[in-house]
């Protein structure tokens, strides 16, 4: 029986266990004194002012971009390779996604692409099945894996164009960037207007669900936390705790994105460790590239020193010239094996909602209508065992020996 090795498992120690159970003893379940605690570490780790939590990365995009006055009609640039919410967030309010290729190396944004995207449409130019003159007011990146764009470039980018920026930063925590020769700046160090976060169960910290919101801009953070809670003018902490008015007010129709106490109380002792996972997700990662750097059927995500790298996935990329099977057969391979894998992810412009709503054809965004059938994420989390290890490398390696049409010519 082949060893078992899950894609994800989260690094839960009896510290998390005991802050939960303190939770609960108490009372209080909801936003409360468990979530301030959180939002302030959190806040002081990416050296952001202000940081407002959320029960999810989700809701944070969302809330950024209402909190930034985007309308229905108005166009955001996003990524295509990237998950459902970074897209779904602008559709909330009624606008619409203006996706943008990926570079086939990082898998980031591409920034040439972006631009030549906003020249077009404002020049006049039809795209896909987008509305002629569509207004481009916002840019939302992602850093893909945990491995950050060029912060200096994006903003050039957005400046130019004059666009706002929310980062959509679910797999970039811990994460940070430098230009050459200078001090590390972590991903929500003031990196954009917002930077959301995400603590999903299988990034590098976890509440279960969870996310943050964090941003320089005081009124942006007091906007998001309005609107977190039903846009009330004072939370339940607030009314209930003894210390304030049982009186409240609705100041905006808001919504329930709040970040409960039992949640949090997982999350501050996570984001204690929260270095110490990230380095243990970078020694795995660092040892997959190096036992399988000479396997020729595959490309490896790159490292850049320049980079501080969360290492939330590890997507290799199979040279399907070299391979006498496909994607999917090589995850069922690797499953027989014994080894869950994953995508990341089937590109926006290929799912059924956007090509019939916007007409979107694979053709439009060919970088990712070719990268993604040949990607799959190996496991990486910082639990792994030796045993663990040692079994997906040996999974791969023989995988690829007994498919490679290289080695099949020469027998």
């Amino acid at each position: 029986m082949p060893t078992q090795v899950p894609f994800y498992r989260p690094d839960i120690r009896e510290p998390e266990i005991q802050e939960v159970v303190g939770a609960l003893r108490s009372g209080w379940l909801t936003t409360g004194p468990r979530v301030k605690r959180f939002e302030e570490t959190f806040a002081a780790a990416v050296g952001a002012p202000h940081a407002v939590a959320l029960n999810s990365c989700t809701a944070a995009l969302h809330l950024a971009v209402h909190a930034l006055g985007l309308h229905p009609g108005d166009g955001v640039l996003v990524p295509t390779l990237t998950f459902a919410a970074t897209a779904e967030i602008v559709r909330y309010e009624g606008g619409i996604p203006i996706l943008v290729d990926c570079d086939p190396v990082t898998l980031n944004m591409d920034l040439q692409q972006a631009e030549r995207t906003v020249a077009w449409l404002r020049s006049g130019g039809a795209l896909a099945g987008l509305p002629r003159d569509l207004p481009i007011v916002g840019v939302i990146p992602v850093h893909v894996g945990g491995l950050m764009l060029n912060i200096d470039d994006i903003k050039a980018f957005a400046l130019r164009h004059g666009l706002w920026v929310v980062e959509d930063a679910a797999h970039a925590f811990p994460a940070a960037w430098r230009r050459s020769g200078e001090p590390w700046q972590f991903c929500g160090q003031q990196t954009s207007e917002v930077s959301c976060f995400s603590f999903y169960a299988n990034k590098t910290i976890t509440t279960g669900e969870g996310g943050m919101a964090v941003t320089g801009n005081p009124d942006l953070a007091a906007r998001i936390r309005l609107l977190s809670l039903h846009g009330l003018s004072h939370d339940a902490w607030g009314r209930y705790s003894g210390t304030g008015s049982w009186d409240y007010r609705i100041l905006a129709p808001g919504y329930k994105y709040n970040m409960t106490d039992v949640a949090a109380a997982i999350g501050i002792h996570q984001l204690a460790r929260a270095e110490e996972m990230r380095r243990d997700r970078e020694a795995i990662a660092l040892e997959y590239r190096e036992r399988l750097h000479d396997v020729e059927e595959l490309d490896l995500p790159p490292t850049d020193v320049n980079r501080l790298h969360s290492w939330h996935l590890f997507p290799i990329r199979l040279r399907l010239e070299h391979l006498g099977i496909d994607r999917n057969t090589f995850i069922r391979e690797l499953g027989q094996a014994g080894v869950a894998c994953s995508v990341h992810w089937r590109p926006l412009h290929l799912h059924p909602y956007y090509e019939e709503t916007f007409g979107w054809q694979a053709t439009d965004l060919p970088a990712a209508s070719a990268v993604w059938q040949r990607t799959v994420s190996l496991p990486l989390f910082s639990t792994m065992s030796r045993i663990e290890i040692d079994a997906v490398v040996d999974a791969v390696r023989a995988l690829c020996s007994r498919s490679s049409r290289r080695l099949a010519s020469t027998r």
